[in-house]
């Protein structure tokens, strides 16, 4: 086949949308017809003598060459997909139909360009995978490094922040925040010179380019701490009903991943269903605090407690442990209620729940029982001297004076003790055994 061949093909080729693509055994264009121009964004004249490769997206190589192999050897291609690299930087999704010429040692191919249908099919599927992510994940911790793979697989994430706007405390917050080049910034108002705050008060996706990023004005946009500057910025806004709760910010510091307005569309179409997702999971907190935890002391309640000490309970006997219970009761509250009101004793019982916090260690479990009650669950006991030890850390912690509401206030405390499993083996008996005890020592202080 001759280039005067190709020539009066042409005319009638280049009526089609698909391309016609004629390739040499070596990998270069020999013939793109006028619809390559609309895939590719090259002209015709530009792409051919070109190698192949130098336009195929670098993760897209390999599976290429293995491609081109079969081919060569005989095994026609019809639907194989990779993609390539525009002219101007954006990626384009093609569908090629290829098959080699023996005659003319040549690859000759149609490509389709299936940029939209792909398109679609990953904003369908990262918008299921955000559903099913905000159902399945624990808690928000767990809930944002799925929401930046999902991102990832949708285009060019490797830096990813997700900031939260708590609109009562006027504070944006990073609970997210993955950048090679730099941290998290600390917490700012929405009046901040930042591009999270403007993303955020402005409510519309911005998009910073390499020139607009070298410029001074938008020197604010980044992270004070930053040593190295993007070359491409994109953040959206997260809104719920019209709310502003946050943005989502992606980075990136090489030129083969820019973002374009194509990433925009993108990032911007699933930042509803991630908005919905991270209210949700905020939701399920509240609830969860509200159905777990006193809402005076902020400590665990009794529900709470129940099931903690009933797992406890558990693994001391799967583990032959000793852990031991400890069940308190202030002495006097009702006096100071009366002296001081019911708000002064609500601060005191906030006051002796943080005092309690100090006197533990972070895995053992301080709750709120109700009144002036309350139940320290200390596990992984060598002996029960230890537990000793612990009631005088709590009784010198209750020994100094609390000031509260312009009131000095003094308060003690009658604690009563059980151990797993010398008084029980079930939390009824180690709680009755600790409240006899409690009630024991308040008879004998009396």
């Amino acid at each position: 086949m001759t280039t005067a061949t190709y020539t009066a093909l042409g005319k009638y080729l280049d009526l089609l949308l698909d391309a016609i693509c004629v390739v040499d055994k070596d990998g270069h264009f020999m013939f793109v017809s006028a619809g390559g121009e609309r895939i590719f964004g090259y002209r015709p004249d530009e792409m051919i003598g070109r190698q192949m490769l130098e336009l195929i997206h670098p993760e897209d190589k390999d599976k290429t060459l293995k491609a081109v192999d079969h081919i060569v050897a005989g095994q026609p291609e019809p639907h194989f997909e990779n993609r390539y690299i525009r002219k101007n930087g954006d990626v384009v999704h093609i569908m090629w139909s290829a098959r080699w010429s023996e005659e003319d040692q040549c690859r000759i191919a149609v490509a389709r360009d299936i940029t939209l249908r792909k398109q679609a099919e990953a904003m369908q599927q990262a918008v299921f995978a955000i559903a099913e992510a905000s159902h399945t994940s624990d808690d928000l911790c767990s809930l944002y490094p799925q929401i930046h793979q999902i991102i990832g697989g949708l285009l060019p994430a490797v830096n990813c922040v997700i900031a939260l706007y708590d609109s009562l405390a006027d504070c944006i917050s990073f609970p997210y925040y993955v950048d090679k080049h730099t941290s998290a910034p600390a917490p700012q108002s929405l009046g901040h010179h930042s591009g999270y705050a403007q993303l955020i008060r402005e409510g519309e996706p911005l998009l910073l380019d390499t020139a607009q990023l070298a410029d001074p004005q938008y020197a604010h946009f980044l992270d004070a701490d930053n040593v190295r500057k993007p070359l491409s910025w994109l953040g959206v806004p997260l809104k719920m009903q019209g709310r502003p709760i946050g943005a989502l910010v992606i980075k990136s510091y090489t030129l083969t991943a820019c973002y374009s307005a194509q990433t925009v569309e993108l990032l911007n179409y699933v930042s509803t269903q991630i908005a919905t997702a991270i209210e949700r999971r905020q939701m399920m907190a509240r609830l969860q605090q509200r159905a777990l935890y006193d809402q005076l002391t902020r400590l665990p309640n009794r529900d709470l407690f129940y099931d903690r000490i009933q797992s406890a309970i558990a693994r001391a006997r799967r583990n032959r442990e000793l852990i031991s219970l400890l069940f308190l009761d202030l002495d006097k509250f009702k006096e100071v209620n009366d002296r001081f009101g019911h708000q002064t004793g609500d601060l005191l019982l906030e006051a002796v729940a943080r005092r309690l916090e100090l006197s533990v260690r972070e895995c053992d479990t301080v709750a709120r029982f109700g009144g002036d009650e309350f139940v320290v669950l200390l596990e992984n006991i060598d002996h029960p001297e230890q537990s000793d030890r612990v009631v005088e850390k709590i009784i010198d912690h209750l020994r100094s004076p609390i000031e509260l509401a312009g009131n000095l206030i003094t308060i003690t405390a009658s604690i009563g003790m059980a151990h797993f499993p010398l008084h029980g083996d079930n939390e009824k008996d180690l709680l009755h055994h600790a409240d006899n005890a409690m009630y024991a020592s308040k008879t004998q202080a009396r």
